[in-house]
C-alpha cells in the first residue's frame, strides 16, 4: 500500500500562520497536521505502508527542513519516502500526477488538510474507496449519489436538491491508483479543465463510466485546518480524543511557577508558564514562555513569549512577543487582531 500526499498549496486562508510555514506542518496539538493524518490513516488501514510520496510546491517554500521533516516522517512508519514538486498550481488532478512514478498499484490519497477519526474495514473488493462524513447541511459540500447496492455512482457539488448527506473530505483508497493516472493523463492530455484547473473528479467521474466500483468509507469525526477559526476548533476537538486515549500530552521537562494547569493541554518541552492559568483546550509549543496570563482554547507555537494577556481562541505562530499591556504594536502582514 502506498499513500500519497498532495500538499503543494501555500495555505492563502491561514495567513498570516502559513506565510513562513506551510499549512501541513502547523501544529495541531502539538503534532504538526499531515503528520496526524498520514498516522490516522496507517491505523486505519491497518497494513503495511511500501511507500509515501509527499507532493510540495516551490522549494523556496517547501524548502530542505520541509523535505526532511517529512522523510522521517515516512521513515517512522516504516515507508519509503518520495518527494515530488508541483511548481505550477493547476489543479488536485494535475497534482497527482506529479507523482506518476509512484501511481501503481494499491494507494490511498489524502489532502493535507483535513485531520480524522475513523474505525471501519476497508472494502478491498471495491475498486475505490471515497472516504465520506455524514453532515447536516449537504449542499454546501461535494457530495456522493449512491444506488441501490450503496455503490458510488455520481458526485455532486454542492447539490441545490437533496442527492445524499455523504460529504466528500478529500481522502480516497484505489486498488490500482495506474487506472487514475490513465484517466488523468487523459484529462490532462484533452486539456479538460473545470474551475479553471484540472480536477482529480474528472479522472474520477472518466473511471465510474467504465464501470468502476466505487464504494464509501464514512468516517466518525471529520476536522478541518482551513483557516484559523476552524483550526483552533479542530485543536480542541483533537486534545479531547487523545485526552480520552490516554495519551501524554503535558511534557516531564517544564517550569510552572505559581501556575494552573486545566487539562487537556499540550504542553510542548521547555515551556515556562508563571503566575498564569492554562487550559482547557490549549496547545503550547516548545520553549515558549507564558507569564501573567490566562490562556485557554488557543495556539501558541514555539519560541514565543506572552505576557499579561487573556487569550480565548487565539493562534500564535513562532517566535512571536505579545505583550497584552501594550497598544503600540507592530503586527506583519495579515494578521489580525480582535
Amino acid at each position: 500500500m502506498k499513500i500519497i500526499v498532495p500538499m503543494a498549496g501555500r495555505g492563502s486562508r491561514l495567513r498570516p500562520h502559513s506565510l513562513t510555514v506551510p499549512k501541513p506542518l502547523i501544529p495541531v496539538a502539538g503534532k504538526p497536521i499531515v503528520h496526524r493524518l498520514v498516522a490516522d490513516i496507517v491505523g486505519v488501514l491497518n497494513q503495511d505502508i511500501e511507500e509515501i510520496a509527499f507532493i510540495l510546491g516551490d522549494p523556496a517554500f517547501f524548502g530542505d527542513d520541509v523535505v526532511e521533516s517529512l522523510k522521517e516522517l515516512a521513515k517512522e512508519l516504516g515507508a519509503k519516502p518520495s518527494i515530488y514538486r508541483q511548481l505550477d498550481p493547476k489543479g488536485t488532478g494535475h497534482a497527482i500526477m506529479c507523482a506518476e512514478p509512484s501511481l501503481s498499484g494499491p494507494a490511498v490519497i489524502a489532502y493535507a488538510d483535513t485531520l480524522i477519526r475513523a474505525d471501519f474495514d476497508l472494502d478491498k473488493e471495491a475498486d475505490a474507496v471515497i472516504w465520506t462524513k455524514k453532515v447536516d447541511n449537504p449542499s454546501a459540500y461535494g457530495v456522493v449519489n449512491l444506488n441501490e447496492k450503496e455503490e458510488i455512482v455520481e458526485l455532486v457539488e454542492k447539490p441545490e436538491t437533496f442527492v445524499s448527506d455523504q460529504a466528500v473530505i478529500g481522502i480516497y483508497y484505489f486498488k490500482d491508483v495506474s487506472v487514475l493516472k490513465n484517466e488523468l493523463q487523459y484529462v490532462l492530455d484533452n486539456n479538460i479543465i473545470n474551475g479553471g484547473e484540472y480536477q482529480i473528479n474528472d479522472g474520477i467521474k472518466r473511471m465510474m463510466a467504465d464501470g468502476k466500483v466505487f464504494k464509501t468509507g464514512t468516517v466518525s469525526e471529520w476536522m478541518d485546518c482551513g483557516n484559523k477559526e476552524v483550526t483552533v476548533e479542530t485543536n480542541r476537538r483533537m486534545l479531547g480524543f487523545l485526552a480520552e486515549a490516554n495519551e501524554q500530552l503535558i511534557s516531564e521537562n517544564i517550569i510552572t511557577e505559581n501556575a494552573e494547569i486545566i487539562e487537556p493541554c499540550f504542553i510542548g518541552e521547555g515551556v515556562v508558564i508563571k503566575n498564569s492559568v492554562v487550559g482547557p483546550f490549549a496547545s503550547i509549543g516548545k520553549d515558549t514562555v507564558i507569564e501573567d496570563s490566562t490562556i485557554k482554547n488557543s495556539i501558541i507555537q514555539t519560541n514565543t513569549t506572552i505576557k499579561n494577556a487573556t487569550l480565548d481562541n487565539a493562534m500564535i505562530g513562532n517566535h512571536a512577543h505579545f505583550d497584552g499591556k501594550f497598544t503600540n504594536v507592530s503586527i506583519g502582514d495579515y494578521s489580525q487582531l480582535k
